[in-house]
């Protein structure tokens, strides 16, 4: 066998290899999955059993976390819970046997569409300028281009709190403390420098005579660029996008400190559940579990994306 071939050949891993691979890879996914799922066990237990010691692991599933997590409550006499109609659905069976009445919602749900609004608001800004910033660095010659890369990843590298102190007393001057648009701002302002970084790495890798063709044949660099580079990214696009939403949602140190109210997200928020004698952890829990949803869901509808923009330019020509 020459030199040329014997380069080229691939060696096939042995049966007893992928075997072992393959059982490394699951244990350490039963690994990783143990917090998850004992957080889920946790949200489905009595307020009793959450803090049992030692911990329960066979117990009677109870939906009390959900529905306090949902719902305020107010502790009324025996007589007075007698006095009143059947009970409308589970949770309101499941507060009168602990002698408490609803009272109204939670500020569970307006803090989730916050979390919502401002992460995918973010997420989206970010990776459009992203985008069209690694564009320009990517094709065309731009003045000290390489110190104004190394500028913005810069701004990756300080800790929150280094900056907290100064965007607050700015944010209160500008009038954006406790306001939704204030953490979009915020948070594309942290999260473009990441999407510069990861879209010139995907952009550097699309060749150059594609546009070219285009444009030769009437294309504006606009249009080259809408028509021939952005479906060619879409990939790195996409894994951008997911490392850029799990930033935002889930981020605590700026959202405890510039929200407490009107556009106060969901990490703040799950904490500060309190219930009779101390924290409420079935409904922690059950928040926990309810916020985790909508960042799996996104992760798993892009995964294909999300392993091939991982991947994609590791080995360049």
């Amino acid at each position: 066998m020459s030199a040329a071939n014997s380069a080229h050949s691939v060696v096939e891993p042995s049966l007893s290899s992928k075997r072992i691979a393959g059982t490394i890879v699951v244990i350490y996914a039963l690994i990783t999955l143990i917090p998850l799922v004992w957080i889920f066990l946790t949200s489905i237990k009595s307020p009793p059993d959450s803090i049992s010691y030692p911990p329960k692991i066979v117990f009677t599933p109870s939906l009390e976390g959900y529905c306090n997590l949902f719902t305020t409550r107010t502790r009324q006499t025996p007589d007075y819970i007698a006095s009143l109609p059947a009970p409308v659905g589970a949770c309101d069976e499941v507060t009168r046997r602990r002698n408490m009445v609803i009272a109204g919602p939670s500020n569970f749900v307006p803090r989730f569409v916050n979390s919502l609004v401002i992460a995918f608001g973010s997420t989206f800004l970010a990776v459009f300028l992203g985008t069209l910033a690694a564009y320009g660095f990517s094709r065309f010659k731009v003045p000290l281009a390489d110190d104004l890369l190394f500028f913005i990843l810069s701004t990756r590298m300080m800790p929150p709190i280094a900056v907290a102190i100064p965007i607050y007393l700015m944010y209160r001057e500008l009038g954006l403390s406790d306001t939704a648009l204030g953490m979009i701002l915020l948070y594309t302002a942290v999260n473009v420098s990441l999407a510069v970084w990861l879209l010139k790495g995907f952009i550097d890798e699309i060749p150059r005579e594609y546009e070219e063709a285009a444009m030769i044949d009437g294309y504006t660099r606009l249009q080259a660029f809408r028509k021939v580079v952005l479906p060619q990214a879409t990939t790195g696009i996409a894994a951008t996008a997911i490392f850029c939403l799990i930033f935002a949602w889930n981020e605590y140190a700026f959202a405890a400190l510039l929200t407490s109210g009107e556009a106060q997200t969901a990490p703040p928020f799950i904490p500060t559940i309190i219930g009779e004698g101390g924290q409420d952890w079935p409904a922690v829990a059950a928040g926990t579990t309810i916020f985790l949803i909508p960042i799996l869901v996104f992760t798993i509808l892009l995964r294909k994306q999300l392993l091939r923009g991982i991947t994609f330019g590791a080995v360049r020509k």
